[in-house]
């Protein structure tokens, strides 16, 4: 990828002094007490100036986020976080988070950015601010190819969801008297779909046919139902100087089509002819 004049920019203001020493400041936050965990939410400038940002990824959900034989983490989010920091001029520090925490850990101040596959809702919204979005999806259900379940079926099935899902929150409204048993985290979800504690996985279709284009005995039984959603990166309420950042950053991402790219790198070999980049891929943080 060329070199923006932002990225230039960005390293040229790290070859300043970074930080004046201030007495009774430590490496775990600034004078006002702000760092990890500390809630306090950090601009542009001050992340620069630390040489690191934390992004909240996850690390169990491949190929969007997860952590490879090596103890690498890899996946579509984690290509878009590498490029952040790198146009930042930063290093970038990964943070596992699990669906139902991702809120919590910008609100705490835990990390700076969130890019666990986060869908954009209203309820979300008001609690965090969503940058553009780069990503676009719906929901989706995987059964076993033995016994698929439709969507014509669902409310009879047992239903298998990770907690604090979209999927979580459409079931509860559409399927109040579902039988839907709640986990923390994906692998758990695709365990208990193994051993048959359930007949079906309902989650965002992208990772429905992740998981069932690369998982052998298994079918993605719909395609897709619901509302179409959008998926963005999310900073603690009220940042604005990152989300203006961060959406910029998407124009010029844009330009050089960088999202089809990193989905050629990640989801194109666990998708192949499943389905088609434009169905799902944003570019520039505009929706055509």
């Amino acid at each position: 990828m060329p070199i923006r004049p932002r990225k230039l920019i960005a390293a040229l203001a790290l070859a300043l002094p970074a930080v004046l020493t201030m007495a009774g400041c430590s490496d775990s936050g600034d004078a006002n007490g702000a760092g990890p965990g500390g809630g306090d939410a950090r601009p542009v400038s001050e992340i620069q100036e630390s040489g690191s940002i934390r992004i909240g990824v996850f690390s169990d959900k491949a190929p969007f986020g997860s952590v490879d034989a090596n103890g690498d983490y890899v996946g579509y989010d984690i290509e878009y976080g590498e490029q952040i920091a790198e146009d930042l001029g930063v290093e970038v520090e990964w943070v596992p988070v699990e669906a139902a925490s991702r809120v919590e850990f910008l609100e705490t101040g835990k990390v700076d950015i969130i890019l666990a596959n986060f869908t954009v809702t209203d309820e979300r919204a008001a609690k965090v601010d969503f940058a553009n979005p780069y990503m676009q999806v719906s929901l989706g259900a995987v059964s076993p190819e033995s016994a698929p379940v439709t969507e014509e079926g669902l409310a009879d099935a047992k239903i298998l969801i990770v907690k604090g899902t979209t999927a979580d929150t459409y079931l509860a409204e559409h399927y109040p008297d579902a039988d839907v048993q709640k986990f923390e985290q994906y692998n758990e979800v695709t365990s208990a779909l193994a051993d048959g504690r359930g007949d079906v996985w309902v989650t965002d279709n992208t990772e429905a046919l992740a998981f069932s284009e690369s998982t052998d005995g298994y079918t993605t039984s719909i395609p897709s139902f619901g509302d179409p959603e959008t998926i963005a990166a999310a900073v603690q309420k009220g940042n604005t100087d990152l989300l203006e950042w961060l959406n910029e950053e998407l124009v010029e991402l844009g330009e050089v089509d960088f999202f089809h790219t990193a989905y050629e790198h990640t989801l194109a070999p666990v998708y192949g002819d499943a389905i088609s980049p434009d169905e799902i891929v944003i570019e520039g943080g505009q929706v055509d």
